[in-house]
């Protein structure tokens, strides 16, 4: 056993660095690992669970991600977003590859984080940040799943008495269900089914904006941007921000942990599935939608083409099956992001001596996960923030973990020469999106704070 306690604050045990205080002995001492993170799955279950977590119903936003940014700026941020985000996952799945190598597999973000960089301070600066991001998005997921069953229930009663915050409480009763599912790996057939969903409403999206462009009674097209040059810089930074949180997924350790040893180079192919869904969904989703709507997209573009003023842009029926996919989808992306909260939870209250389904594993279990879910709800209904949200979590949560840490790490472990021109690009890629990250959560927040004026707590509408 290697013990570097170079801060008096960790350990490094095995190739892992855990907080001081905590002793995990053997890995089989690690209920986390054991039961969340078990290592038993294929480079296509990797895929499906990337999939799921990348290509979700965000992708709804990026017609208004591109009315903050117009035509050619938006189709140039959106295909460097996609290059770096692929490139810097790939260079993760090598930095987890290189320690494996030398006897050190990482499961957990935080570990292979703090373990690179020697520093105990890493690995509570990931924890926090990944906390944040499983936080957002299942605040997210919760909240446009209740906005899905809102819109297809005043489809068919358009004055009819629920309001947001019950449909976001029958959302959240499925959640809890579903978040008995054990791990991370038993998830591998939901997340098939994500992705051909996820395939599935693109296409009905896209073709409903093709055939709202085309008719007669289509909404006039305006692509100008905002008048002030200010305002267009903030609307700009806040798209490149939905951007990085509509690529980014910040699990990539833990979904790489999934796969059965030795895991080296499994994850490329993985990510080669993943990113043929993203170029086929991304694309065609970003540039109907904007067509269609210009400047007028709603951060969920079905609600533009459902507007709340008028009749429906497309065949009802269409759109109640695209609905559809999305609500379903929902419940999927909701438990890929979960899992790191989970394996924090499972790690502390979980007993591996005894059984994944025994009575003193199951009841905390279930008391635990569902008071998770439920506060994840709770926030959702109070603060209906959908495209605001996105924008925050990707400034302050995506940005540092896919855009900066993957190269730092890179340039770390595996060392490539100083006058390689790899190391220059990481190098580049760091100090470019440490300056994006900046200013998204500034311009995020910002108009986080300007959305607040416009609604009260527990609203029925979500704000754009």
């Amino acid at each position: 056993m290697l013990s570097k306690p170079s801060t008096g604050t960790t350990t490094i045990t095995m190739g892992t660095v855990e907080p001081h205080g905590f002793s995990p002995g053997r890995r089989d001492a690690d209920a986390g690992a054991m039961f969340v993170l078990e290592s038993k799955g294929k480079w296509w279950h990797a895929g499906f669970h990337l999939t799921t977590a990348i290509v979700g119903p965000t992708i709804l936003t990026l017609p208004y991600a591109f009315r903050g940014m117009g035509w050619a700026v938006g189709i140039v941020s959106l295909t460097a977003t996609a290059m770096v985000t692929f490139y810097s996952y790939y260079l993760m799945s090598k930095v987890l590859d290189h320690c494996e190598k030398e006897g050190r597999r990482h499961i957990r973000f935080r570990e292979l984080a703090a373990d690179v960089l020697g520093s105990g301070m890493m690995f509570y600066f990931v924890i926090c940040v990944q906390t944040a991001i499983n936080t957002g998005v299942g605040i997210g997921c919760i909240l446009l799943a209740g906005e899905s069953l809102q819109i297809m229930y005043t489809s068919i009663y358009p004055d009819g008495p629920l309001r947001l915050y019950q449909f976001i409480a029958m959302v959240t009763v499925v959640m809890i269900l579903l978040s008995q599912m054990p791990s991370f790996h038993s998830l591998r057939y939901i997340n098939l089914a994500s992705l051909i969903l996820s395939l599935g409403y693109s296409f009905v999206v896209v073709g409903a904006c093709i055939y709202a462009g085309y008719s007669k009674d289509a909404p006039p097209k305006d692509y100008s941007l905002e008048s002030s040059k200010s305002a267009r810089t903030f609307s700009a930074f806040t798209s490149i921000s939905v951007l990085a949180s509509v690529l980014g997924n910040g699990i990539l350790p833990e979904i790489q942990a999934t796969l059965a040893p030795p895991a080296a180079g499994k994850m490329l192919k993985g990510l080669i599935m993943c990113y043929t869904v993203v170029m086929v969904t991304f694309y065609s989703t970003a540039i109907t939608g904007y067509w269609a709507f210009g400047n007028k997209a709603s951060s969920n573009i079905l609600k533009s083409l459902m507007p709340d003023d008028g009749p429906s842009f497309a065949p009802t029926w269409l759109l109640g099956l695209a609905v559809v996919f999305v609500l379903l989808q929902l419940f999927a992306i909701g438990m890929v992001y979960s899992q790191v909260a989970y394996e924090i939870i499972e790690r502390k209250s979980a007993d591996v001596r005894k059984g994944m389904f025994s009575a003193r594993n199951l009841l905390p279990r279930l008391l635990l996960r569902s008071v998770y879910m439920a506060a994840c709800a709770f926030v959702a209904a109070m603060l209906p923030f959908f495209g605001d949200i996105n924008g925050v979590v990707g400034a302050i949560g995506f940005i540092p973990l896919d855009f900066v840490l993957p190269m730092l790490l890179y340039n770390k472990s595996v060392k490539p020469p100083r006058t390689s021109l790899t190391f220059w690009i990481n190098v580049s890629i760091m100090f470019v999106f440490s300056g994006v990250g900046l200013m998204g959560a500034f311009s995020s927040i910002r108009r986080l704070v300007l959305d607040a004026n416009r609604f009260k707590l527990f609203s029925n509408d979500v704000v754009d």
